[in-house]
């Protein structure tokens, strides 16, 4: 459903926030490891994170990636997504046609409108807050 980099990007903002809400921060090779990513892949990522202001970046020996725990419920799971994958995922086309709408739909198009609606309801309702939690508590996981 999303890119792989979309898919790390998730992972990565929820392993920093697990970390912010103890009060550190991350390195990129602990980000790289805790989501099974490779490293060069993940540094692209979060620069993309740090320019739509999700993550914050940190320079020097003691630096790091960060959220501040306050922001923590106000980004959303879209916010993530519409970072790394635009808005593609409320828009484009399932099957990749360039036009693809109501007036002129694809062979998909009206039997997915209804999960696209329950997909927005889950991006725009979800707190990296309430993913990281969820991770904590041990009701999810970021790793296999």
């Amino acid at each position: 459903m999303f890119s792989k980099a979309c898919s790390y990007a998730i992972k990565a903002s929820v392993f920093i926030a697990q970390a912010a809400l103890q009060n550190k921060q991350t390195q990129l090779k602990e980000i790289a490891e805790a989501t099974n990513s490779p490293e060069a892949f993940m540094a692209k990522i979060l620069q993309k994170l740090v320019k739509h202001d999700i993550i914050i970046s940190h320079r020097g020996a003691k630096g790091g990636f960060t959220i501040p725990n306050k922001r923590l419920p106000r980004i959303l799971l879209k916010d993530i997504v519409i970072a790394i994958d635009g808005d593609k995922i409320y828009n484009g086309c399932v099957l990749g046609f360039e036009t693809c709408s109501d007036a002129k739909p694809c062979a998909i198009h009206h039997h997915i409108k209804a999960a696209r609606k329950d997909i927005k309801k889950v991006l725009t309702t979800t707190t990296l807050e309430d993913l990281a939690n969820d991770v904590e508590d041990e009701l999810a996981f970021l790793k296999e």
